[in-house]
């Protein structure tokens, strides 16, 4: 069943049950915001959609010219709106999407709206299997990150079931956007649990011959702006 929903298109790849701190100040996303929060009979009750940006910019008037296909669902966990009328956010990730058709939403500084389609979560044949051996790989990966000196302790609350799991490693692990988006892709549990698999011993790889990792945003949240 499609569903309406407006569009929030960032560089960086939000999982189903992952954190993302927000700080929206450009005009249309303003206004995405306050109809997602004070108007939600208009849009889908505190909810938009984070979608990556393939081509463009976070920021300007033809900013997004390509976002992806796929996408997941932002539900605001709190929210506070300063005197200027920008916003700081804390969403949770909620479910994927599929974008089906786009338009621009009525009035001034119109933001995105998309016709989207939710898509299942299925387990796969292998999961199981699949995620006790990304457990251990990413073991290993924070253990190797320590190594480096990144501090990199995996949570207390670390899900062990595979749905979970799977997208708790895939948004936890320091990789590119374009792979970040094809873990979010993935057709099943399973395969997404492949995919980190594959990714996690590249970076283990990568890591053994790293006296020093460069210095960066690692393991650590970062406030994406609109």
């Amino acid at each position: 069943m499609p569903h309406r929903l407006p569009l929030f298109p960032l560089n960086s790849v939000l999982f189903p049950g992952s954190s993302l701190p927000l700080r929206v100040f450009e005009e249309r996303y303003r206004r995405l915001m306050a109809d997602v929060l004070e108007e939600p009979e208009d849009a889908a009750a505190g909810m938009f959609g984070v979608v990556g940006i393939e081509l463009g910019h976070e920021v300007g008037e033809s900013s997004a010219h390509q976002f992806a296909a796929v996408g997941c669902t932002a539900e605001v966990r709190a929210a506070r709106r300063h005197p200027d009328g920008s916003y700081d956010l804390m969403v949770a990730g909620g479910s994927r999407f599929r974008v089906d058709a786009t338009e621009v939403a009525a009035g001034d500084a119109a933001y995105v709206l998309a016709e989207a389609t939710f898509l299942p979560d299925e387990l796969g044949e292998g999961a199981d299997d699949g995620a006790e051996r990304v457990r251990r790989l990413f073991g290993v990966y924070c253990e190797r990150l320590r190594g480096v000196g990144v501090s990199a302790e995996p949570p207390r609350e670390f899900p062990s079931a595979p749905l979970p799991l799977s997208y708790a490693v895939a948004s936890a692990m320091i990789v590119d956007q374009g792979d970040k988006q094809e873990l979010l892709e993935a057709g099943h549990a399973a395969e997404r649990l492949h995919l980190a698999a594959d990714l996690l011993r590249r970076e283990n790889r990568v890591l053994t011959s790293l006296p020093v990792l460069p210095a960066g945003r690692l393991l650590q949240p970062e406030v994406n702006l609109n």
